[in-house]
């Protein structure tokens, strides 16, 4: 039943993120923005629509149980809820599943985005682990954790090279690490 009902909400969760980006895109576009890499979009698509597919097969046909250490995976993927909504919120009408570019404004460096340059992707990267882990789905958090590192692998260089239409975006990549500027910056300055 926990299964079923932890599905569902995140099922929600997406179809409600994927009307707040349509929502988003139509202002993007209405205020001279762009869309970047709309070629690989379809792939992400697809491993979202197959990690729930997967993660249902694998736990009803193999009859896969809660795992003994439930409350960690829960709490786990309770803080990557909470990272979730404070990468949206931070970014605002900016926020997208897409990569949007609005070249006219300056590039959001707010919230978790101080400290990690994509944070909704390491929160997807821990969600394909966590949420098969905490019902025992090793095979569906094994290949669509590989496939999302893929996948990533061509969608990060392509928005950091359409993030470099900002200025002040070129300037933070040549001070700052890939993915965790904030602490290779702090570790520097030691």
């Amino acid at each position: 039943m926990i299964f079923w009902i932890i599905i569902m909400v995140v099922i929600a969760q997406r179809l409600l993120e994927l009307r707040i980006a349509k929502r988003n895109e139509k202002w993007i576009l209405s205020q001279g923005g762009y869309e970047v890499g709309h070629s690989h979009y379809k792939y992400i698509v697809l491993i979202h629509t197959l990690f729930f597919i997967s993660l249902m097969t694998e736990v009803v046909l193999f009859r896969k149980e809660v795992s003994d250490i439930y409350p960690l995976f829960l709490i786990l993927f309770a803080l990557t809820q909470v990272g979730r909504v404070w990468a949206l919120r931070s970014l605002g009408s900016f926020w997208n599943t897409k990569i949007m570019i609005l070249p006219k404004h300056q590039v959001q460096i707010k919230g978790p985005y101080k400290y990690v340059k994509h944070p909704n992707y390491v929160i997807v990267a821990l969600e394909f682990i966590l949420i098969p882990l905490l019902f025992q789905a090793y095979s569906t958090a094994i290949i669509f954790s590989v496939l999302n590192a893929i996948i990533m692998s061509v969608r990060i260089p392509i928005e950091e090279r359409a993030l470099g239409v900002h200025d002040e975006y070129q300037k933070l990549g040549r001070i700052q690490n890939r993915l965790i500027p904030y602490v290779i910056r702090s570790l520097r300055r030691q």
